[in-house]
């Protein structure tokens, strides 16, 4: 009788083992419950600026990042010349910047790292920006690695597979800053990114800061009047490229 006993705590015990491996297998983990958001931008459209330092920021402020897997892709409005060079909406310094951001983005995959270094720059004012971005890398503790990765020649092989990606958005990309969660574009409606991220998670730890967001979303789209943007249609008068 002890035997039979022994014997039926042994099997319910393999089986609750199972049935907990079984449950870790198929539950979800903390990523997969992780909301996807994605920003493509330009480095010197003063509208993507606006964004990244006074609204995306807040991503990481509020401790929303805890619930966000956030990816920015650094080319917006530029297309690629027929000889093969690169060509950016603000000129030939915008697609050194955004290959700088790239090499940051691929050299440092930590987004906590890269983010700051871009949000250092983007605080920058345009002018300043042209120039003065190399004292971020030293602010922020990037040292050289951006630039080397840059003048390695990769910098210009992120970009080119930016633009590919950009270029294949669906919907197509109609301005920048170009907001998507999970992968859905949120077009003129990206000023409410925030509201959206809350709503698109479904995990157990919802970040404090979701409880002060608005309930329900505006869409109709009105906020893009006091939120300006950097069109593509506005893009083509820059002539000169970067190789």
């Amino acid at each position: 009788m002890g035997n039979g006993s022994n014997s039926r705590c042994s099997h319910l015990a393999v089986t609750t083992l199972v049935l907990v491996l079984l449950l870790l297998l198929v539950s979800p983990s903390r990523s997969d419950q992780k909301v996807k958001l994605s920003l493509y931008y330009e480095a010197l459209c003063p509208y993507c600026a606006n964004f990244i330092v006074n609204s995306l920021s807040k991503v990481f402020d509020t401790g929303l990042i805890s619930i966000v897997d956030l990816r920015l892709v650094p080319w917006g409005n530029g297309w690629i010349l027929p000889d093969g060079s690169l060509s950016c909406q603000h000129g030939p310094d915008e697609c050194l910047i955004n290959a700088i951001e790239a090499c940051a983005i691929s050299t440092y995959p930590d987004v906590n790292r890269h983010f700051k270094f871009i949000n250092c720059v983007e605080q920058l004012t345009l002018q300043d920006r042209h120039g003065e971005w190399r004292d971020c890398l030293g602010t922020t503790g990037l040292g050289n690695a951006p630039v080397d990765c840059y003048n390695g020649g990769f910098g210009i092989k992120l970009e080119r597979r930016n633009a590919d990606e950009t270029g294949h958005l669906n919907p197509p990309h109609r301005f920048v800053p170009w907001v998507l969660v999970n992968n859905q574009p949120l077009q003129e409606e990206f000023p409410n990114f925030l509201s959206y991220v809350c709503k698109a998670y479904k995990g157990n730890h919802v970040p404090a800061a979701c409880g002060s967001l608005p309930a329900t979303i505006d869409s109709s789209g009105e906020e893009i009047r006091s939120s300006p943007v950097c069109y593509v249609s506005q893009a083509r008068n820059v002539t000169s490229g970067l190789r």
